[in-house]
């Protein structure tokens, strides 16, 4: 895992966006459909914050605030921390941990949005790598005989 490299967490996957002025409602469906826990808030093609599925909960549902009336704008993480696709997933792993967050924007040398890594890439590559060690230890017992 520590040699994966983002732009290869990225390859084959679309960014997801929201704007300021989309409700949260909207950007919570968006979320849903697409079966991700954050969107990029873009301005004028640029990132201008981050709106998380902890920000729909704790700011939004947790605080009474309709959604369907406040702006995903309000409640937004704003000017979040980045990194580029040419970085190793620890890196960006490491960037989560210190920073308290489980999404890193990625973006390209000259700052424009590429996508999104989270915690739960390196994780899912480890289900996989798990996932193949017990197919293989499953091989191993059918042919012994257990």
């Amino acid at each position: 895992m520590p040699r994966r490299m983002i732009s290869s967490v990225l390859d084959g996957r679309s960014l997801f966006t929201a704007s300021k002025e989309m409700t949260v409602r909207s950007a919570c469906r968006l979320m849903t459909e697409n079966r991700i826990g954050a969107l990029l808030v873009l301005e004028n093609g640029r990132i201008a914050g981050i709106f998380t599925e902890r920000d729909a909960l704790n700011k939004i549902l947790s605080a009474g605030l309709d959604p369907d009336a406040t702006k995903v704008g309000q409640v937004m993480a704003g000017n979040p921390q980045t990194i580029g696709a040419d970085k190793p997933l620890a890196h960006a792993l490491y960037m989560m941990a210190e920073g308290g967050f489980r999404h890193v924007p990625v973006v390209d040398a000259n700052g424009a949005p590429l996508g999104m890594v989270s915690a739960r890439d390196a994780l899912g590559q480890d289900m996989i790598e798990l996932e193949r060690e017990m197919e293989h230890l499953h091989e191993l017992e059918s042919s012994i005989g257990y």
